[in-house]
């Protein structure tokens, strides 16, 4: 998780619009909305580091709050881009991306237009105008496609209004800049124009917007061109935006087509690395293949290795919680996205102490980030570590990456990066050796809270009262005792037995002082976190899945927490909540107490899994395939509210909630493994498949070239009245099934 989204725009209204006003809640990152965001639908296309923000319509609306816009590296070098017909807006017809998500195609055709007088001259709908998107690295290619069927010859002119405001992504979603850098005069020419900013951190960012044909006329926010069409004949116009940096610059390919070629060569290979899940449920179909192509859009190739950017808009950029989890999620399906992840995530460990980027030696950062208040420090995170978790995460993913992949040869690489961890999980995140780690922010402008649910309210005793840091968060301890746990066995592996026995040792002893400390009989669950004195915060939170899914609890206790996390209190029937409803911070609305992450759900399936709940595992699943469905996004958003269900009505969205966001695109395939008990075991070259169940609307789900050590299997799982039978379809290489029912 990161900062709460919420941001705030102004559309076309004047600045005193009371619909704008905005309610401070402390902290400099809020994202702001505004009742324009609510109502405004959106068409996002991503390519790893860059994305773009269009209305339904294809047309970026110059809203100064709203990201709608073309970005690159947190700087939006598009802030307007609208398409004018006769001086009139196109009627939107239809949008829709492309199957594997590299196109963005609009319908639209032209209104009831009058030329000389009142009377209507071209009816709606004589003339459609297609409007086709992509993005491939730093460019966006635009393509309009213009067809006359009127049964007359048309001549009509065609403007493109166009805008650059090279925002840092911090200033759109509400963060408030005391200078900016300097803007240069446009330089026009025969078919482009050249915006140039010279940023307050030394950098000169460039947009170029060039057209082909060259237009009748042109000028620093306008392209005009004028067409003649005969009946049934159509005309292509094109447009590329290229955004860049003086330290970054590239070459781009010129027309669109090219960039469209380009563009699905690099999703074939990223979707080759990728096991192929199919059913019979229409819907699931739906869910599994578009998780995989929002994964494979927000996929960097870098040299350093492969990995995913967090969310789409305002986490476009390397988020050491999130892509370790979703590379964990994925892991059996491409294990290459968790060794690129952790390959990456190696390079950036902390080397240093520096307060002002809550870094400590062997820490695994938090966030990057590129833009220029970044690089001036107005916000700290340009490289920030401020999260408690990531550095247990890399390590239980490391853990997890070798058993499935049967891969030595990595953790040996990132041996020395796996010391660091541990030591600083044991120096600095636990610096009252009382076997917890804690965190403290040491710079006052970083995140106040830094696990997972980050906000400044997130984490309260149960009269409501916020709890004072240092605070031990219960999830933490799970992550940590995972990563103990699953790194013993590498370091076993490696012949490094002192290692594996220490590390065995403190994971028995944190499972045992945490059933002490963290474990409340009396509310059956685990305390939310230990405040500064050590007094638990008694709340009822989804926080306690993650322990369940590390493992931490005993048998007694984790059958406990199950019940709680299945009651009404917590589970809405779309979801289990972050927060249970008899909590006195609770808040369905709210961005963690109350509401619906895909994610944390994801990890509730793995820890009911792991004590064989897999009817609650079922129950998870058919809520958030109902809620994907009813909110009409294709996979899952970051979030959404966490209002009970009721019947004929659907899931509430939360207002400025992320899609794509990596995480809850990743969730259904956890969610696949705990339902059919799926583990991969790459030393042994097997598969298990462990007490699998199916809902009643599911008749098969096919996994194909699931890779196990040197081979690969593809099999197929049917419900059947006698249980779950699972059929081998093809085999690769020695490898074994071993089903347990």
């Amino acid at each position: 998780m990161k900062r709460d989204p919420g941001a705030h725009g102004s559309g076309r209204r004047e600045p005193n619009d009371l619909s704008q006003a905005v309610i401070k809640v402390g902290s400099d990152y809020y994202i702001r909305a505004s009742s324009l965001t609510s109502r405004r639908t959106t068409r996002v296309l991503a390519n790893g580091e860059s994305f773009a923000v269009l209305d339904v319509g294809g047309d970026i609306v110059q809203t100064p709050h709203e990201p709608l816009g073309f970005f690159h590296r947190d700087t939006r070098y598009l802030s307007r881009f609208e398409l004018e017909i006769a001086g009139e807006t196109p009627y939107y017809l239809n949008s829709y991306a492309s199957r594997e998500n590299a196109q963005l195609r609009v319908n639209l055709s032209n209104p009831d237009l009058a030329f000389h007088g009142e009377d209507i001259e071209l009816a709606r709908n004589s003339i459609q105008i297609e409007r086709n998107w992509v993005i491939e690295d730093a460019a966006l290619f635009h393509k309009v496609i213009v067809r006359n069927y009127a049964r007359s010859k048309v001549e009509i002119r065609l403007d493109f209004l166009f805008g650059v405001d090279f925002a840092d992504l911090f200033e759109v979603r509400g963060f408030k800049r005391a200078r900016r850098g300097d803007y240069c005069e446009p330089e026009v020419g025969t078919n482009s124009v050249t915006f140039l900013y010279r940023g307050l951190d030394g950098v000169r960012r460039f947009t170029n917007v060039a057209f082909e044909p060259p237009p009748v006329s042109l000028e620093a926010g306008r392209a005009s061109f004028a067409l003649v069409l005969e009946p049934d004949e159509q005309k292509e116009l094109e447009a590329r935006i290229a955004g860049q940096c003086e330290e970054t610059g590239s070459q781009h390919p010129i027309r669109f087509d090219d960039a469209l070629a380009r563009r699905r060569a690099e999703i074939t290979r990223f979707d080759a690395g990728w096991s192929t899940l199919t059913a019979s449920s229409e819907q699931l179909d739906w869910l599994l293949r578009r998780s995989s192509v929002d994964l494979t859009s927000m996929i960097r190739y870098a040299p350093e290795g492969t990995f995913l950017m967090a969310g789409i808009p305002w986490f476009a950029t390397l988020f050491g919680r999130d892509s370790i989890l979703t590379a964990l999620f994925a892991l059996p399906f491409n294990p290459a996205l968790a060794a690129g992840t952790l390959k990456t995530l190696a390079t950036l460990q902390g080397v240093e102490i520096n307060h002002n980027r809550d870094e400590q030696p062997g820490k695994i950062v938090h966030e990057i980030r590129g833009g220029e208040l970044a690089a001036l420090g107005e916000v700290p995170f340009g490289r920030y570590y401020g999260s408690v978790d990531s550095t247990p995460l890399f390590l239980w993913l490391l853990g997890r990456y070798v058993a499935t992949t049967g891969d030595l040869n990595l953790a040996e690489q990132l041996w020395g990066n796996v010391e660091r961890a541990l030591e600083w999980i044991e120096r600095w995140g636990d610096r009252d050796a009382d076997t917890y780690v804690e965190y403290l922010r040491e710079n006052p402008r970083g995140l106040v809270n830094q696990g997972w649910k980050d906000s400044l309210d997130a984490i309260s005793h149960a009269d409501g009262t916020l709890a004072r840091a240092p605070l031990a968060l219960s999830e933490v301890q799970g992550y940590v005792y995972a990563a103990y746990s699953s790194i013993a066995d590498v370091a076993g592996r490696l012949g490094r037995k002192e290692s594996a026995d220490r590390l065995s040792e403190r994971a028995a002893k944190l499972r045992s002082r945490f059933s002490r400390d963290f474990w409340l009989e009396r509310e059956r669950t685990v305390a939310l976190a230990l405040d500064a004195d050590k007094k638990p915060c008694r709340v009822m939170a989804s926080n306690a899945a993650h322990c369940l899914a590390a493992g931490l609890l005993n048998r007694e206790q984790a059958q406990a927490l199950a019940e709680r996390l299945m009651s009404d209190e917590m589970f809405t029937g779309w979801g289990v909540r972050t927060l249970g409803s008899a909590e006195r911070r609770y808040n369905p609305m709210s961005y963690h107490n109350g509401s619906v992450w895909p994610h944390d759900n994801a990890l509730a399936a793995a820890g009911l899994a792991r004590i064989k709940g897999r009817r609650g595992v079922l129950r998870i699943l058919d809520g958030l395939l109902d809620a994907a469905r009813h909110l009409n996004t294709g996979s899952l958003p970051e979030l959404f509210c966490g209002f009970p269900r009721e019947e004929r009505l659907g899931p509430v969205p939360y207002p400025v909630s992320c899609h794509p966001q990596a995480w809850s695109a990743a969730s259904v395939f956890m969610i696949v493994q705990a339902m059919l008990g799926l583990e991969v075991r790459g030393f042994d070259r097997k598969l298990v498949i462990d007490s699998p169940v199916m809902p009643d609307w599911l008749d098969w789900l096919k996994i194909e070239n699931l890779r196990i050590g040197d081979g690969a299997i593809s099999l197929i799982a049917r419900r059947a009245p006698e249980g779950t039978s699972i059929g081998i379809i093809e085999r690769r290489g020695d490898v074994r099934v071993e089903v347990v029912t």
